[in-house]
């Protein structure tokens, strides 16, 4: 087995994975698109399931049709290109799980392909019925977000009521062998 030494630039641009909402004008090559499709391909899944298909949206109307399901998704209509991430509805638990898992994985390869991503989850189940309408995905499938990608112009929240930034210190987060316990 290769051993591999940690490289400091690595953790930083993962550190730097955040959510974008705003994005330039301008389409994301077939290469990088490819790319991203790969990395979703060779996502681990619970016992290997590989329980999706992805949904490539780049139509500016079907664009706009999501962001109009519910009102923090809004952004998603400036967007040039979003992928959906559609599950078989096998198994709500471990599907969740592996969603999340892909999800994250096309953030992070967005971010060392010099892209922005967000995600843009649609809601409640009428909500969600409403995303399989437009996306022409089956009732007994799961879709629940579009992880929209492009080239950011920014990552700052600009909505009304953005989160706070930063984050918690190491020490509120980790504790060791029980909860509570830092030493």
């Amino acid at each position: 087995m290769t051993s591999r030494s940690t490289h400091p630039d690595a953790v930083e641009q993962i550190k730097k994975v955040r959510q974008a909402r705003r994005y330039e004008d301008r389409p994301v090559s077939e290469e990088v698109l490819h790319n991203l499709l790969e990395v979703a391909q060779w996502t681990g899944s619970s016992r290997n399931t590989q329980p999706w298909h992805f949904v490539v949206v780049n139509d500016k109307a079907q664009l706009k049709a999501i962001s109009e399901i519910r009102t923090p998704i809004n952004w998603v209509a400036d967007a040039p290109m979003a992928i959906a991430i559609v599950l078989n509805g096998h198994s709500d638990i471990s599907e969740a799980y592996d969603e999340g898992r892909v999800t994250e994985r096309l953030l992070v390869a967005a971010r060392l392909l010099v892209l922005g991503g967000g995600t843009a989850w649609f809601g409640d189940e009428g909500q969600q019925a409403r995303g399989k309408e437009i996306l022409g995905v089956p009732a007994e499938m799961t879709a629940r977000s579009v992880v929209v990608l492009g080239y950011p112009k920014q990552f700052k929240d600009h909505r009304p009521n953005p989160a706070q930034p930063g984050r918690r210190p190491l020490g509120e987060l980790v504790s060791y062998r029980t909860l509570g316990t830092h030493e």
